[in-house]
């Protein structure tokens, strides 16, 4: 599972931009000495399943010995110059679509705190382990205006970087929002981690909470992503037809907020 989620972790970047990923090469540091071989097997034996589902080839890698285990992709993918989605470009009046719920680094710090049932421990590395690839796939033929992927910045993070670089205002629904189970529950026992906490703080000047936005919530929605779905801005017009599209791959989409004329480079969030 280390092996897929760090697969799908990088070849996300890819699919962001709305490309096809081609050829990827295995990044490893490993502590050879101190671990089992078997266990770098089983990383790079799940790593070489999502590659495969990817349509991708493996073409080699590069190993040091580490003091612990690093592992990741470098992918290299093609995309049409005239059909390059940008995290930049987002115009008012674009609604925003969610393709993946967000809580991982709030679960995953549940992990180690041994604090997750199976149920839950299967949901959020289900999530992590699922290729944006269908979602790319289902950009295709609309006007998508930006995209990026959720990722270590958090929801409002990477949202923020739309804004900012589309000189646009982002106002976000939070109840609107997906969450993996259990997230608001454990936020609320205070498993949060710190890089949640250090989005959140980089975020307050461009962020306009609403009064009835506790705390708690607003660090779910800066919570620190790990492979986290797709975030699209696409023309109001196009949102519902580009929303089935997504569900009939397979892919859940929520719209989540829009993109306004009001309020450059500053989210609001409802």
């Amino acid at each position: 599972m280390f092996g897929q989620i760090a697969a799908a972790n990088a070849l996300s970047d890819v699919y962001a931009m709305g490309g096809k990923p081609i050829t990827v090469m295995n990044i490893v540091g490993f502590p050879i000495s101190k671990l089992d071989k078997s266990i770098l097997a089983d990383i790079l034996a799940g790593a070489a399943d999502k590659v495969k589902e990817s349509g991708a080839t493996l073409v080699g890698g590069h190993s040091i010995d580490d003091q612990e285990p690093k592992f990741g992709l470098s992918v290299t993918g093609t995309i049409h110059p005239e059909r390059i989605r940008a995290n930049v470009g987002a115009k008012p009046g674009d609604k925003l679509i969610l393709t993946k719920p967000i809580g991982v680094g709030i679960l995953t710090t549940a992990i180690k705190k041994d604090l997750l049932e199976e149920k839950e421990l299967k949901e959020v590395m289900t999530v992590m382990a699922t290729l944006n690839k269908n979602a790319a796939e289902a950009m295709e033929g609309y006007a998508v205006s930006a995209c990026t992927d959720v990722t270590g910045f958090g929801l409002l993070g990477h949202a923020r970087e739309i804004a900012d670089g589309s000189q646009t205002g982002i106002t976000i629904y939070s109840k609107d929002v997906p969450l993996l189970s259990k997230t608001r529950d454990l936020a609320n026992q205070n498993v949060i981690p710190g890089g949640t906490r250090k989005n959140h703080k980089w975020l307050a000047d461009c962020i306009d909470y609403s009064n009835n936005i506790s705390e708690i919530e607003q660090l779910i929605l800066c919570d620190a992503v790990t492979s986290g779905g797709l975030l699209i801005s696409v023309p109001a017009l196009e949102s519902v037809s580009l929303q089935q599209t997504l569900q009939n791959k397979q892919v859940p989409s929520v719209i989540i907020g829009e993109v306004t004329k009001e309020n450059p480079g500053r989210i609001t969030v409802l």
